[in-house]
């Protein structure tokens, strides 16, 4: 049984290494290698620290299905971009979702997301702040990005390459904890896309639940019917 000072110790050891985390500059080889170590203990972790950001995403994925995609949800594609051990999968494919594909960075943590049975299909090695060079253009009806537009990890650029990867009048849903929204220009990104006609925002859930010591804004833009095409490559 474990003891209330056991329980506190785990849940600081927990939100040190989503700390530490956060410390890792968007570097590929840095993240990859923490996650690789982290990757059997990701879950209980965050769920010690009430990470509810995967179940918050999906919800806003099938309110848009509902309010706007005359397909049933079975036959909706989902890319789940930055998919980790498949948290946000496992709540897509309780509200009804089937075709969904996921990428990460890490292949340990991309491997454990293979394990919930819920993805047609997972790429790990994906860096998000490259160019997704294995992605056709107008792939997906929704993209959802949930846990990665954080500090330390993926710069609001890659906002352009998850609208390319979507379909005109398709959705990207992504969450940014507080801090980084405030810090990382993301919303000055969003008025540039915005400006060039590549993605419309249509809804914002301002301070929402996020981890215990932080929240979170929940963002759902729709991808132009005639938007202007991104370039695939960001260099």
């Amino acid at each position: 049984m474990v003891t209330l000072d056991q329980q506190t110790a785990l849940e600081q050891a927990a939100r040190k290494r989503i700390k530490d985390s956060h410390a890792l500059d968007g570097d590929a080889g840095r993240l990859a290698h923490f996650y690789r170590g982290w990757a059997s203990a990701y879950d209980l972790d965050v769920g010690r620290d009430g990470y509810c950001g995967p179940m918050v995403v999906a919800e806003l994925a099938g309110a848009v299905q509902t309010a706007y995609l005359a397909k049933e949800r079975a036959v909706i594609t989902i890319l789940d971009a930055g998919c980790g051990t498949g948290l946000l999968g496992v709540q897509l494919d309780r509200l009804g979702f089937r075709l969904i594909e996921g990428l990460d960075l890490s292949e340990e943590m991309a491997e454990k997301a293979r394990q919930t049975h819920v993805y047609r299909h997972v790429r790990g090695g994906v860096d998000l702040n490259e160019p997704l060079s294995h992605y056709s253009s107008a792939s997906y009806d929704i993209t959802v990005c949930c846990g990665v537009l954080t500090l330390g990890h993926v710069r609001p650029e890659a906002l352009r390459e998850l609208a390319r990867v979507t379909r005109p009048n398709g959705f990207v849903i992504a969450s940014t904890r507080k801090s980084y929204a405030e810090t990382a220009c993301f919303e000055e990104e969003v008025r540039r896309l915005e400006h060039e006609g590549i993605l419309a925002p249509t809804q914002r859930l301002k301070d929402g639940r996020y981890v215990a010591e932080e929240g979170a804004h929940y963002w759902v833009f729709q991808v132009p019917e005639h938007a202007s095409a991104p370039t695939e490559d960001r260099s």
